[in-house]
Formats: C-alpha cells, structure tokens, sequence
C-alpha cells in the first residue's frame, strides 16, 4: 500500500496534513519533502489521520521532527482522527518517552506492526 497526502493551506497560518494509507520507511521520506516546504509562519499544523493504516518508527520521525519544527518557530502540532491501532502506537511511545528498549529501527518496527495487528484483530493489550 502507498501513502497519500494532501496538504490543505486555505486557513492563513494553518496547515492541514491529511495522511493516508501507510507511513513506513519506504514512504516517509515522501511525507518528509512534503512537509520541508510547509511555511516558517505555520501557527497550526494538524496531522489528520483518519485514512492512516500503519506507522512505523520512520513515519514517527517524521512526524515528531515536524512537530518539533513548527514549536520551535512558536506554533504548535496536533494529531487528530487516528484510527485505534495508530493511537495505539502513540500512547506507547508517550508512555516510555526515554526508555530505550529496542535494539534496532527493524526491531522496533517488528514490534509496532505486531501491536498494530493485534488492534486490528481486537486484541489492544501492550505487547
């Protein structure tokens, strides 16, 4: 599956990322140019992910280097609509913001889309 993103610009200062579909490591580095041509005086910027189906540890980077981006210039970054299985994976990742307990990008991706899958089929427990 690929990503798709749509970048809506029509309210001044705020800008609207609707993703799509799966943001891994061969499809971050599409979001990542995507979101390197954003304007310096982006106030707001939401992440609407409501067509998401997976993320991985790339596609959190980029999120979270986006985020950092737009608070350093003194706006601020929200995530909205995500599908239980992506707000899965960020309630793990706040919930252990400086523990390492992954050996590799591979294994904790291993371990993401194992979680991601057991959410999809019911079963939402922290692995």
């Amino acid at each position: 599956m690929s990503l798709n993103t749509d970048i809506d610009r029509s309210r001044p200062g705020v800008q609207r990322v609707r993703i799509g579909g799966r943001l891994d490591t061969a499809t971050a580095p599409e979001l990542e140019a995507s979101l390197s041509a954003l304007p310096v005086d982006t106030q707001l910027l939401v992440f609407d992910m409501a067509n998401l189906d997976y993320i991985s540890s790339a596609g959190l980077r980029v999120v979270f280097k986006a985020s950092k981006s737009v608070r350093q210039a003194g706006g601020k970054a929200v995530l909205a609509n995500m599908q239980p299985q992506i707000r899965k994976v960020f309630d793990i990742v706040k919930a252990m913001p400086d523990v390492t307990i992954f050996s590799s990008d591979a294994e904790l991706d291993d371990y993401l889309d194992t979680m991601q899958r057991r959410v999809l089929d019911g079963d939402d427990a922290i692995i």
